[in-house]
Order: structure tokens, then C-alpha cells, then sequence
């Protein structure tokens, strides 16, 4: 497996950030995008549920504000017994600023675990846009 060390040190240090008061359930995200910068995001929980927002969302807008376009790959890590994947509106999200090569990396707390491609991680996905 590639090595994806850098990426994986920027989601970890999110994960640790992670403001999660109500389900304890930290998550990290870390994306580098086609520049070759990267970008960190954490999950931030709310009291009402639905305001709350995922790490990919965040580490998403970092690279947006920051005025990356595209996502080369995406590295989530989060603890416990089994590795996690994204929710289905951030698969959406990822789909939206993914290339045709981009890479969704699933980590524990060791290191990445599965890589995926966008189209394993969202297949028949919703695309109204070219990946240009």
C-alpha cells in the first residue's frame, strides 16, 4: 500500500480537535488536493443533531477557503472496532470536487486500512457536472 503518512498525520491531528460532546465518536478527515496542498477537517457536533457537521464537510470548505478545486484523495480516520466510511451526503460532497482518479482512504487509528476509488465509494452516483 502507498504511502500515505503525511495525509494520514493531518486527519489524525483534526480527529483530535474534534468537538464531540454527545456521541464521544471522533472522526478526522484530511484531504490533499490537486496542487498537491493539504486540508483538515473534524466532525463538530451540535445539540441539535442535524446542525452538526462531518469531517469531510470540513476538511471540503478548508480546501474550498483555501482555493483548492479538486480532490486528489481523501483520508478518513476514526477509532473503534470497524472501519467507518462516509455518510451519504458527504460521498456526494466528495463526488462533487473529486477527479476521475481521486482516492478515498479509510483509516483507523494504525493507518489506512482500504483505499477506495469515488466510483466503489458512490457507484451509479448522481453526476450533473464534467470532472474538468
Amino acid at each position: 500500500m502507498k504511502n500515505y503518512h503525511q495525509l494520514f498525520t493531518f486527519a489524525a491531528k483534526a480527529r483530535g480537535n474534534a468537538h464531540v460532546p454527545y456521541s464521544h465518536f471522533a472522526v478526522g478527515a484530511a484531504i490533499e488536493d490537486e496542487n498537491g496542498n493539504f486540508h483538515a477537517g473534524c466532525n463538530v457536533e451540535n445539540v441539535s443533531f442535524p446542525c452538526g457537521t462531518c469531517a469531510e464537510t470540513g476538511a471540503i470548505a478548508a480546501m474550498t477557503a483555501a482555493g483548492g478545486k479538486k480532490i486528489r484523495r481523501i483520508l478518513i480516520v476514526a477509532g473503534g472496532d470497524r472501519l467507518i466510511s462516509p455518510c451519504g451526503a458527504c460521498r456526494q460532497r466528495i463526488l462533487e470536487f473529486s477527479l476521475p482518479e481521486t482516492e478515498v482512504l479509510l483509516a483507523d487509528t494504525e493507518g489506512v486500512k482500504k483505499v477506495l476509488s469515488v466510483g466503489e465509494l458512490l457507484p451509479g452516483a448522481f453526476k450533473e457536472f464534467s470532472h474538468d
